[in-house]
């Protein structure tokens, strides 16, 4: 892979001029929650890389779920033993840590190396930003609306991939008696959350799903079209195993590589789960947008901040890793290997397969491209949506009146 971005290193004399002061070599803990074997893959590009780079080293703090790795960050910072970085999603997840002056403040490396020029789309920067400065680095873009599935069981079963949900759901009685699950899903909440999330958008569309989470919309959470949302996840629920309940969304996906499982509604990180395995997309594997018809591509993701420390010569650690995340050869490397997509648009793609490739053809398009709601929502209000719909996967007893009814709540308080 020797195209221009791979060759293209830190360039300009300011960017260089933050590392070029003598220091002591300095150990960075990076808590992060990538624990599956294709996130092991995309996260040992970072460490090797930085390491690569000499003198300082990169201190492995893998914590499995989001959620633990997030809260053990928190008390760390809180605590006064910050470690050197830490993963949080694309969002306002980590704005109290902004406004408590707990971050390290990257503008002069972002402006030195033109973070703005290149790094797109803008609102995955902006969600690092408050007040002119920027407080995170973003290392990927990933989106929800895929769907994963087992070629061979889809042909054994005698059925075509489907299109969209509805024609899945006219398939999977088919599916199930072939003596395959027709969908495969896992048992913690953002799972449930994320695959909604998906019916919303593809049901709702791009205006009325931003009008949704963005503007906090009661119309449209209490709109007919919201409750068909509501019903297809309750009738995918029929379609699902016993041993969902328990199991991690890599485990799940995981059914659909061994070919037990006919789909499962993931983001694009199941991807580099797939290439781990060494299936192949378009043989082994098919990777629906959307799935549907007309394909919707929402752009969160993963960001790396950095705890203010009290050691210079880990301050420039810090510094010197940030930049390093964004390098154009390290984008490659590393998104190549998780199944995102890079946060600039200047890297040599040529080994992106042809997942990769509709991904990025959908991020070319303005039309298609779609605002994450973890952009809008708060911690508090995302966690009470993940929460609803755990509830309404786990408990058939909750109706879809009450349930659309507690959403439509839970949107009306939110900030």
């Amino acid at each position: 892979m020797a195209g221009r971005g791979f060759r293209k290193l830190l360039t300009t004399t300011a960017a260089a001029a933050l590392f070029s002061a003598p220091a002591m070599a300095a150990d960075i803990e990076v808590i992060h929650w990538w624990t599956s074997g294709g996130e092991q893959a995309a996260v040992s590009v970072f460490a090797d890389e930085f390491d690569a780079l000499g003198g300082d080293s990169w201190i492995d703090g893998a914590i499995a779920t989001g959620d633990a790795a997030r809260s053990a960050t928190l008390q760390r910072i809180l605590g006064g033993d910050p470690p050197g970085a830490a993963q949080f999603n694309t969002g306002r997840q980590y704005e109290e840590l902004i406004e408590g002056g707990l971050l390290l403040d990257l503008t002069e490396l972002a402006e030195s190396e033109g973070w703005r020029d290149f790094i797109r789309p803008s609102t995955i920067l902006d969600a690092c930003e408050r007040d002119g400065r920027i407080y995170c680095v973003p290392v990927n873009i990933h989106s929800w609306q895929w769907g994963w599935a087992s070629i061979p069981v889809f042909e054994q079963s005698g059925v075509d991939l489907p299109k969209n949900i509805d024609e899945f759901l006219a398939a999977a009685p088919q599916i199930q008696e072939a003596g395959f699950i027709p969908f495969a899903m896992g048992g913690q909440s953002w799972q449930h959350s994320g695959a909604f999330a998906v019916l919303m958008l593809n049901t709702l569309g791009r205006d009325k799903y931003e009008q949704l989470y963005r503007d906090k919309s009661v119309d449209v959470a209490s709109s007919a079209e919201v409750r068909k949302v509501f019903e297809s996840f309750r009738a995918l629920k029929q379609f699902s195993d016993e041993g969902s309940a328990n199991r991690t969304w890599n485990d799940t996906t995981n059914l659909v590589i061994t070919d037990q499982a006919a789909l499962q509604i993931m983001g694009d990180w199941a991807r580099g789960e797939f290439a781990a395995a060494g299936e192949e997309a378009g043989v082994d594997y098919a990777c629906i947008a959307g799935p549907s018809e007309s394909p919707y591509l929402t752009t969160g993701g993963d960001v790396f901040l950095f705890p203010k420390q009290d050691d210079p010569d880990v301050e420039q650690a810090q510094l010197k890793l940030a930049s390093m995340m964004v390098n154009p050869r390290v984008q490659a490397l590393f998104n190549n290997a998780k199944g995102s997509l890079p946060v600039r648009d200047d890297v040599d793609l040529s080994l992106a397969d042809s997942c990769m490739q509709a991904g990025l053809e959908l991020l070319a398009n303005p039309d298609t491209v779609v605002g994450d709601p973890n952009l809008w929502l708060t911690a508090d209000t995302d966690g009470q949506i993940r929460d609803l719909f755990a509830e309404f996967w786990a408990n058939e007893g909750l109706s879809v009146d009450d349930a659309q009814a507690q959403f439509a709540s839970i949107i009306e308080a939110a900030e």
